[in-house]
C-alpha cells in the first residue's frame, strides 16, 4: 500500500530551526535532497516503521542518513489515512563525518 504523505506547518518550523535558511547547509538543500526520500519511504514503509510511541501505531519515527544530514523524522496517521510528517531533528553530515 502507498501512502499519500504530506507535511504539516509544524514540520517545517522545525526544519527550520534545525537547519535555518542563510546556512549550509540550509533546509532548501535538505528539502531538495534527502526529504524526498523519506517521504518516499513513509509513503510505502509506514507499517514497517518503528512506533514513536509504544502501543501507538499512528505515530511512527524514520531515523535514517541521507546526502545533507542524518535526521530522525516523527510522523502520525491522519484520518483520511495520510502520513503527516510533524517534526523533524537534524544532524548535519561534515566532510570530518557526522
Amino acid at each position: 500500500m502507498t501512502r499519500l504523505v504530506r507535511t504539516t506547518e509544524d514540520f517545517w518550523a522545525s526544519l527550520d530551526l534545525a537547519l535555518p535558511a542563510g546556512k549550509e547547509p540550509s533546509w532548501h538543500a535538505f528539502a531538495a535532497t534527502d526529504l524526498p526520500e523519506a517521504m518516499e519511504r513513509f509513503a510505502t514503509e509506514w507499517d514497517d516503521l518503528p512506533p514513536l510511541v509504544p502501543g501507538r501505531t499512528d505515530y511512527r519515527v524514520l531515523i535514517a542518513a541521507g546526502r545533507i544530514a542524518l535526521y530522525a523524522i516523527e510522523a502520525q496517521l491522519a484520518p483520511d489515512g495520510a502520513v503527516e510528517l510533524v517534526a523533524i531533528a537534524v544532524d548535519v553530515i561534515s566532510e570530518e563525518g557526522p
